[in-house]
């Protein structure tokens, strides 16, 4: 569910047992700002995360972004680092 700030704040009982149920998304000058959780939903989100170690996400994202990574690597061998001439004077 998406609610306005106001509506958040004239409505936050309401707001807060219906957050039991389903995140809710709290939007502040038309940009989404804060969502709205249960305890025990914001509590396995932490678990999740604790349990994802450092090096698995580093394995995950060279998975997933392994062809834009090769490109990278390819065009820097092909034409070196960009701005490597430039002096800071």
């Amino acid at each position: 569910m998406q609610i306005t700030a106001t509506e958040a704040k004239n409505r936050f009982g309401s707001i807060c047992a219906l957050a039991k149920r389903e995140p809710v998304f709290v939007e502040k000058a038309g940009q989404i700002d804060t969502v709205i959780l249960s305890a025990d939903h914001y509590r396995a989100l932490q678990a999740n995360q604790n349990n994802t170690s450092l090096a698995t996400r580093k394995k995950e994202f060279e998975n997933e972004f392994r062809d834009w990574i090769a490109a990278q690597n390819s065009w820097v061998e092909k034409h070196g680092i960009p701005g490597a001439d430039l002096r800071p004077w």
